[in-house]
């Protein structure tokens, strides 16, 4: 199976990261009007804006961390671990 590419990584970094800033935009704004904040609309893109950056960086990393791991390593290290665990019980 053929590795994603560095701009689809990307791509879809950006479209996570459009609809999980949208999501905390509402929920900064929902819990700053309930406060009785001044600058509700400021103090909510701002939250959003300061999480949309941070998060996209992070979240490109962890893709580019998981394409270096070869497929199948983690289902390897699961099946080993658990023949391990039951040659244990017995």
């Amino acid at each position: 199976m053929e590795k994603e590419s560095k701009l689809r990584s990307i791509l879809k970094a950006i479209t996570w990261r459009l609809i999980a800033t949208g999501t905390t935009f509402t929920l900064a704004y929902f819990i700053f009007s309930g406060t009785g904040c001044e600058d509700v609309l400021q103090k909510s893109t701002i939250v959003a804006g300061l999480e949309l950056v941070i998060k996209l960086m992070i979240y490109y990393l962890h893709e580019r961390a998981w394409q270096m791991v070869p497929r199948g390593t983690v289902r390897q290290i699961f099946r080993r671990s658990r023949k391990e665990n039951v040659g244990l019980g017995k």
